[in-house]
């Protein structure tokens, strides 16, 4: 029985969203559980995707909050 936990920012992948839609998240289960069937021979009846959207105040990398790395990331490819 696979157990996937997606984490995403919650951010819009659109002007004026604030989170992935429900249609987005749907494809990711689907993608998901239909690779773990091609790839692991594992049933999507037995996939279980949870899928955790956290606030980009809450996500970092680099020693940054992840808008700020993302901005000092963009200034230094000009």
């Amino acid at each position: 029985m696979p157990y996937v936990n997606i984490r995403i920012t919650r951010e819009g992948t659109a002007p004026g969203r604030n989170a992935a839609t429900a249609e987005e998240k749907a494809a990711l289960i689907k993608g998901v559980s239909e690779l773990l069937l091609n790839v692991l021979n594992k049933p999507v009846t037995s996939t279980f995707v949870v899928i955790d959207e956290v606030d980009t105040d809450n996500w970092g990398w680099g020693g940054l909050p992840a808008l700020e790395f993302r901005r000092q990331q963009a200034g230094a490819k000009k």
